[in-house]
């Protein structure tokens, strides 16, 4: 197997979701993830309709960033109809962490073991958990992430 480095940014590639007829896992890329149904939602509410829609909205436009010193950030937009001064002084505030231009929280730390990259996720016996990079996708939970030229 080729060691990838996993420092630099990775970008939204797509979610896994379970095939309701075949069982299997399946890749939804973003634009099938925020059209497909939402099971666990009742949509006669619009305000949960509107919350999953922002939540998903959010996940495709998370950006992982590997930094060098073993540092994780998961940075997402901004929400929408916020202002740049909103921002900054919700920023200044404490409220948030801003990076990039995006919302983040502390970082999480991350240490390769066999070419592998484990972060500290506070889960399992050490708190590490791998993401899995396959076929060039770094994979966190059920998302996967590509990385960014």
């Amino acid at each position: 197997k080729i060691f990838m480095s996993y420092v630099g940014k990775w970008q939204f590639h797509s979610i896994g979701t379970v095939d309701d007829e075949t069982c299997e896992r399946v890749w939804l890329n973003a634009e099938e993830y925020i059209k497909a149904p939402m099971p666990y939602v009742d949509e006669t509410d619009e305000e949960a309709v509107a919350d999953e829609m922002k939540e998903r909205q959010k996940t495709v436009g998370t950006i992982l960033e590997v930094c060098e010193d073993g540092k994780l950030y998961a940075l997402m937009p901004l929400p929408e109809g916020v202002s740049k001064e909103e921002v900054e002084q919700a920023a200044s505030a404490g409220i948030i962490k801003v990076r990039d231009g995006m919302m983040t929280d502390d970082p999480f730390t991350w240490e390769e073991r066999d070419g592998a990259l484990w972060v500290d996720m506070g889960m399992g016996d050490d708190g590490f958990v791998n993401f899995s990079e396959e076929e060039g996708f770094l994979t966190m939970f059920t998302t996967r992430y590509a990385k960014m030229q």
